[in-house]
């Protein structure tokens, strides 16, 4: 396959990466009710995955521009088969630690590496194209992870294995993928080590503006993904695994529509309204978890899916278009490493908040200190826009 291939493949290995992500989010009832897992336990685990991600990033994350985006994708996906591996095997928690850090793992040496790949291969003559289709892919993979999660825990025997081994086919099928596109290493030899990721001279400012909105969309994520199917077994009383694993499902189905609609959308605009849309779905949030309404908890879903679509797409869309091309891997990892930080803290505070004081207390607490990112990537995307304006009349 060419370069079109590798584009389509790139797309792919992206929603594999949120397909691991999001495979264990319906199974957690039913690792809390067979092992006794209270929710610091399981946000715990959910945490595990963006800390291995991290550190992945801070060690490797220049990595793509050094052997090529292709290997690092490869050496990615396998890990995220291994992971599939180890879950489907687990018996006991500390299975699941190991799988998310594989996981994690897997996911930071492909993330940043399949992104840039979708720029350096568009297949489309609009440059947001690249960015838009990452989130449709992402949603993409989310969005079926959750639902066939959900339906495979519910109808098929042995409910905590067919999920992974559906995720290692998948892997499989990638590494093939992958395996038929053209090398792309650097044609200068140049030998790899670990090198501080940095922000390139130039791009600093819309670099915090795109990692705050990326971040905004992943804080709002981690609430979700660790704590939201638990919430819909409380408020719903339900312990139907498809009912959860749709009702969580229709959020990322949310985010792959609204994606489908943005590569027309600028980027700061995307930004604003991603931002704004998060203020609200906050709210709701909030008012979900005061009033246990699964009507409002479907609201949520739906907003939280199109603020994540806008703050996301956005994000990415912003430092595409100023990182340059022999440090875009770097760059992308970097921002990835600061969102997913942010991502960890969010998961591991609203599951500690929640074993201590409930759900309801917890959400109150994390909705005021997410709209503060909110607030910050308003004020930074005037900021910015201001600036830009300057610039293009003195050009």
């Amino acid at each position: 396959m060419g370069s079109r291939g590798t584009f389509w493949s790139a797309a792919a290995v992206l929603a594999l990466c949120l397909w691991s992500s999001g495979a264990p989010s319906v199974l957690y009832p039913l690792y809390s009710r067979q092992w006794g897992l209270t929710p610091a336990i399981t946000t715990a685990v959910f945490a595990t995955y963006p800390l291995a991600l991290i550190v992945t990033l801070v060690l490797f994350g220049g990595i793509s521009d050094v052997v090529g985006r292709r290997r690092a994708m490869m050496i990615g996906v396998a890990l995220i088969a291994a992971s599939a591996l180890v879950f489907a095997t687990a018996s006991g928690v500390g299975y699941l630690f190991v799988g998310r850090v594989l996981q994690g793992v897997g996911t930071g040496l492909a993330l940043s590496a399949a992104s840039a790949a979708l720029v350096e291969h568009n297949v489309s003559a609009n440059p947001r194209f690249a960015s838009s289709l990452a989130t449709v892919s992402t949603s993409t993979g989310l969005t079926l992870a959750l639902v066939v999660s959900g339906i495979l825990a519910q109808l098929a025997p042995l409910p905590l294995v067919w999920s992974y081994v559906v995720l290692f086919g998948l892997g499989a099928a990638a590494l093939v993928a992958l395996w038929a596109t053209p090398d792309d290493r650097p044609l200068s030899a140049v030998s790899w080590r670990p090198q501080p990721l940095r922000v390139p001279t130039g791009i600093r400012r819309v670099f915090v503006l795109a990692t705050i909105s990326v971040s905004i969309a992943y804080c709002v994520g981690a609430i979700f993904l660790s704590l939201g199917a638990l919430m819909v077994r409380q408020f719903a009383h339900t312990t139907d695994m498809i009912v959860i694993g749709v009702l969580l499902g229709l959020s990322s189905t949310a985010i792959g529509v609204t994606a489908l609609l943005l590569s027309r959308v600028p980027a700061h605009v995307a930004v604003w309204v991603g931002a704004t849309l998060s203020l609200v779905g906050l709210g709701i949030m909030a008012a979900v978890a005061a009033t246990g309404s699964i009507p409002l908890f479907l609201v949520w879903c739906l907003v939280g899916g199109v603020a994540y679509a806008f703050a996301f797409t956005g994000g990415l869309g912003l430092i595409n278009r100023a990182a340059p091309a022999h440090h875009r891997g770097a760059t992308l990892s970097l921002l990835y490493l600061f969102a997913y930080l942010l991502q960890a803290l969010t998961a591991i505070g609203a599951g500690a908040l929640a074993t201590a004081w409930g759900l309801g207390p917890a959400v109150d607490i994390m909705a005021p200190v997410l709209g503060i990112l909110c607030v910050a990537a308003l004020a930074l995307a005037a900021v910015d826009a201001v600036v830009v304006r300057r610039v293009a009349r003195v050009a």
